[in-house]
């Protein structure tokens, strides 16, 4: 990281929203939906206050701020087999794992795409921490709500963090993924997808200050119950083959 790179610091408060700079990504990632780069510009670009607030409700608990104040790097965690491997079948991080392991996904390699817009995404400051944060408990949220990793399910896990983070970013992605899909297969309730996950994550209580190490631990079932995390039914009554064609290619 250079000086340059933390001298941009002074730019956490507030970032501008760019919605110009969010459009053009958002064209380039429907046509290439694996550009995940992508999503990290639109991201930066729609931020605003989002990531500062979160990290301020964060420090509002006292699980929140235990975590802020520990400051633990959850990619780290995410990636080491060792710690996944304790996790026993149908608890949260069993889950986890074998969603990773069916993909091939990893932490890192998340933070790898978010790196290639450059800026300050490793910078040791702990509202960027926390930005990070939001990024390694993505493929989670996926875990937590059901919704798979198709371009609906995408779409409807965004919505869902919008509800949770306030980041105008994922909304935008929500809602233009639902756009492209009723373009693509007009018999796919996407808009009603998206909305009923945004609401999920309304009264859902607030994952981002959570401890992941116990929730980890936790039975599947019985985590989604004590979070309030209602099952995604306008999702779930989509034909996983009909959710598994979509394309999302403009």
């Amino acid at each position: 990281m250079t000086a340059a790179d933390l001298d941009a610091a002074d730019r956490l408060a507030p970032q501008r929203l760019e919605p110009l700079k969010a459009l053009r990504a958002f064209r380039a990632l429907v046509r290439n939906k694996e550009d995940t780069a992508q999503v990290f510009e639109i991201m930066r670009a729609l931020s605003g206050r989002s990531i500062r607030r979160g990290y301020d409700r964060m420090l509002g608990t006292m699980e929140g701020g235990r975590q802020a104040f520990l400051r633990d790097e959850l990619a780290h965690r995410l990636d080491d087999p060792q710690w996944l491997a304790q996790f026993g079948p149908g608890t949260v991080g069993g889950a986890y794992r074998e969603f990773r392991e069916a993909r091939g996904f990893t932490a890192e390699g998340l933070a790898d795409e978010a790196r290639k817009i450059g800026g300050i995404v490793d910078a040791p400051h702990p509202v960027i921490w926390y930005s990070r944060r939001i990024r390694d408990i993505h493929d989670v949220w996926h875990v937590l709500t059901g919704y798979e990793t198709d371009a609906l399910g995408e779409a409807c896990v965004v919505s869902f963090s919008h509800a949770q983070t306030g980041n105008l970013g994922f909304a935008f992605i929500g809602l233009g993924a639902a756009r492209e899909i009723r373009k693509e297969n007009r018999s796919v309730p996407a808009r009603r997808a998206v909305l009923q996950a945004w609401r999920i994550g309304r009264e859902a209580r607030w994952l981002p200050g959570l401890d992941y190490e116990s929730l980890f631990a936790e039975p599947l079932d019985s985590a989604r119950s004590r979070l309030n995390l209602r099952p995604a039914t306008v999702y779930q009554a989509v034909p996983r083959e009909t959710r598994a064609s979509l394309k999302l290619r403009g």
